[in-house]
């Protein structure tokens, strides 16, 4: 495969750097997690943004989130039918597998997911109507959150909808049977959050309230 190339060398560099000392510093911690596996808390369902990010959000470690991004943070519904499912594979195994107690699905601001959705739902974006579209059809999981947002101009609707991908992929993860019997038997609480990037702020969904309110 001559289309494959080696690594960049800046990344070259910088792996090198890390491992100087990051690596260096911290060896014990790192054969200790590779010796023992993985035990995280909690599973976060993020967007593939490279302007999210996660670990810095919340001062994480390695180890401590199980971590599952894809394009607008969507989860798709219960679908049984021996089709590949990346994202619900990753489901079952936090919450089957990894028995995490915690499941943060984590929305954002500015996102291009969420924008292509509402202009393909308004009707301006024919290229995602395609049925060759990927992207199209993934965001086809976030039309039942299109039509239920509120009137107003057209930066807050789009804004709401970010804040409904969150929503519709809460309601998804409760389709799951494994994921609902975790809940009802409280192994597992669900939890919507939705990140400003250029404020740093943070909103956190409160289901009883039907609101969002800052962390």
């Amino acid at each position: 495969m001559t289309e494959i190339r080696p690594l960049p060398e800046y990344l070259v560099r910088r792996f090198h750097g890390w491992k100087a000392t990051n690596y260096a510093e911290n060896r014990a911690w790192y054969k200790r997690l590779a010796e023992d596996g993985q035990r995280p808390r909690a599973m976060v369902i993020s967007c593939c943004d490279s302007r999210v990010h996660v670990t810095s959000i919340f001062g994480a470690d390695q180890g401590e989130f199980f971590i599952h991004r894809n394009v607008a943070n969507l989860v798709p519904p219960y679908e049984p039918d021996g089709e590949p499912h990346g994202t619900s594979a990753t489901v079952e195994f936090a919450v089957t597998g990894l028995k995490v107690a915690h499941i943060i699905v984590l929305g954002h601001s500015a996102c291009g997911g969420v924008n292509g959705c509402y202009d393909m739902c308004s009707g301006h974006a024919p290229e995602l109507e395609k049925t060759t579209s990927f992207v199209g059809r993934w965001m086809d999981i976030l039309r039942p959150g299109f039509e239920r947002l509120p009137e107003g101009d057209e930066a807050t609707r789009r804004t709401a909808l970010e804040k409904e991908a969150v929503k519709v992929s809460l309601e998804n993860l409760l389709t799951f049977p494994f994921v609902r019997e975790a809940v009802d038997s409280d192994m597992l609480t669900l939890h919507g959050l939705w990140n400003d990037i250029g404020e740093g702020g943070l909103e956190c969904y409160h289901g009883d309230q039907g609101a969002w309110v800052p962390v």
